[in-house]
């Protein structure tokens, strides 16, 4: 992966995840993430947590809000619910989080140091200066407020921090990642998320280089009051400009734009990918689950989220670019695209939670069939029809009843008081913007 992958545009989004949802992203996020160790090892979900493409599909594919900066706490929520039960099989430990809980982040590292046997304060110092390199040397107009640090056994490890600009109501989020880093002040970042706000001030970018070691030099030639003599001296901007060499423009990166509107449209979606996963479901899900679908409620439906979920499992980078489509699976907390479908979803989980059971025993046969899933749709997407994104939506809210439908503003209620409680629902999302 190179250093730095990308970045994109996030609103900035209040709120809490209900505890129905968090139960269930905490026991599919795990799920996931064991499936991906198992497959591929601890290090490829490290890379794959430090893509911010895949990580926002990755929320998106739990039910969270496709598009906000409220994925970053969620996923690092679930996570550190999730794989701590988990950390002495699978090698991985969650640190850190929002608010209070990025702060105790040097001292869980030592104690993961101590408890594994690596250096924790060399960790807990990694912590500190990602930290410090965010808010100090990149000067980018966005205050910290969240800092996650996951760690392996081996002392590799991932760091995703988000950071806030209130007066724009945006949001950045930041991925840093162990492998290949030689120098915290040396273009570090394996990718940056967030809205373009013009020329940034970015010491840590490799070509500062000079403009670091000037720095250092005025402070020991000068001191720190000598520097403050010469600042008063200096009569505006302008002058400080014309003394230094013009900044070269950043170099262009993937650039993800994440809207502020709540609803999915046609654009968000590259449809060929949907229809390849749809038509991939139909296809495969009755020879690769015969077993599967004679579990009562696990049915075609189930298999078109696990169609999604295979691919969050199994797919390559570059399958990441809308990650809108994998709302599709599981839906949204704030019914966008539609109401979390809470019946698919356990069944998802308990599909997903056998699977890896039974690869741990040696029994590999239910993953494989997931992993063809995901080769099919790709396949199948070259020439698969299926429906447009606005009808494969509305079909989802018509059923949504039939699947246990939930949202922030309650229960789905049956097809025939669908119209009452659409202008209720409504009438909600605009007394809560959205």
């Amino acid at each position: 992966m190179s250093q730095r992958s990308g970045s994109a545009d996030l609103p900035l989004h209040g709120g809490r995840v209900p505890r129905w949802l968090a139960d269930r992203m905490t026991r599919l996020g795990a799920v996931v993430c064991e499936a991906i160790v198992h497959t591929y090892g601890r290090d490829e979900l490290l890379r794959r947590l430090a893509h911010p493409f895949w990580f926002q599909s990755f929320g998106a594919v739990m039910g969270m809000d496709w598009h906000s900066s409220g994925i970053t706490t969620s996923v690092i929520g679930a996570l550190k619910r999730g794989l701590t039960p988990l950390s002495g099989e699978l090698g991985l430990h969650v640190c850190g989080g929002r608010g209070r809980h990025s702060r105790a982040t040097p001292a869980e590292l030592l104690a993961v140091g101590e408890r594994v046997g690596l250096n924790g304060v060399a960790l807990a110092q990694a912590s500190r200066m990602v930290a410090k390199v965010d808010s100090a040397a990149v000067q980018d107009g966005f205050d910290l407020y969240l800092h996650g640090f996951i760690v392996s056994d081996d002392g590799r490890w991932v760091v995703v921090q988000q950071g806030m600009n209130g007066g724009r109501k945006q949001a950045r989020r930041y991925h840093w990642l162990s492998e290949g880093l030689t120098s915290f002040v040396d273009s570090p970042h394996a990718a940056i998320e967030g809205p373009g706000q013009g020329r940034i001030v970015n010491l840590a970018d490799r070509r500062a280089a000079r403009s670091r070691d000037a720095q250092l030099d005025l402070l020991r030639t000068l001191g720190p009051h000598g520097i403050l003599r010469e600042l008063s001296r200096i009569e505006g901007r302008d002058a400080v400009a014309t003394a230094v060499e013009p900044a070269p423009q950043l170099e262009l990166l993937p650039h993800l734009v994440m809207p502020d509107r709540h609803e999915v449209q046609a654009g968000d979606v590259v449809a060929r990918r949907l229809h390849g996963s749809l038509a991939a479901a139909a296809e495969r899900g009755p020879l690769d689950f015969a077993e599967l679908l004679q579990v009562p409620g696990v049915g075609a439906r189930t298999v078109r989220s696990l169609a999604m979920v295979a691919e969050v499992m199994h797919g390559a980078p570059c399958r990441f670019s809308d990650p809108a489509r994998f709302s599709l699976a599981h839906g949204g907390k704030d019914r966008h695209p539609f109401p979390v479908p809470t019946k698919v979803y356990d069944h998802t989980i308990g599909v997903l939670k056998r699977a890896v059971h039974n690869a741990k025993l040696g029994r590999e046969e239910q993953l494989e069939a997931l992993k063809r899933l995901d080769a099919q749709a790709r396949q199948l997407e070259r020439d698969a029809m299926g429906q447009s994104v606005e009808d494969y939506i509305a079909e989802e809210r018509r059923m949504s009843h039939a699947y246990g439908g939930r949202s922030v503003f309650g229960w789905e209620a049956p097809p025939e008081e669908a119209p009452r409680s659409e202008a209720v629902n409504a009438k909600r999302e605009r007394r809560v913007g959205g």
